[in-house]
């Protein structure tokens, strides 16, 4: 069974899944929003893609403070968590703290030259890549 790392923010849900054996995390794609409030689509989309990837855990990041604070980022990753649990029951959502995987995913564009354009389009899928691989590192140095 697979993992699905998620990076929510208004507009947009970057989308990343782990391999088979849980080492790696992939891009998947970029859900576009057009309105904050709006799940339905949202959940319809994750919904396909838990049943496409086989996916057993859902890696909601979690975008706490550089302080440790918990902010109104917090609050609405919160009520997208619980969208998440309603809607797939037996699938456990897992708060993970996300600080700092937009600048790293920024950073790894920027190495690789690409154009301001594309990094737009792809940003949110490479943090949901960082979200997701430093769960799977987590976990795996546990071991």
């Amino acid at each position: 069974m697979r993992k699905l790392g998620l990076d929510y923010g208004d507009k947009t849900i970057g989308v990343a899944v782990s391999d088979g054996f849980g080492w790696t995390a992939q891009g998947v794609e970029v859900i576009k929003r057009s309105n904050p409030t709006e799940y339905k689509k949202s959940i319809a989309r994750i919904a396909t893609l838990i049943k496409e990837y086989e996916i057993d855990t859902i890696i909601l990041g979690y975008p706490k403070n550089m302080d440790n604070t918990e902010g109104e980022r917090c609050e609405k990753t919160k009520l997208f968590q619980a969208q998440l649990e309603t809607a797939f029951p037996t699938i456990p959502v897992i708060l993970w703290d996300e600080r700092m995987s937009t600048i790293a995913a920024e950073r790894s564009l920027l190495e690789a030259d690409i154009s301001r354009k594309k990094r737009k389009n792809i940003i949110d899928k490479m943090a949901a890549v960082y979200i997701l691989q430093g769960y799977l590192d987590k976990k795996q140095n546990k071991k």
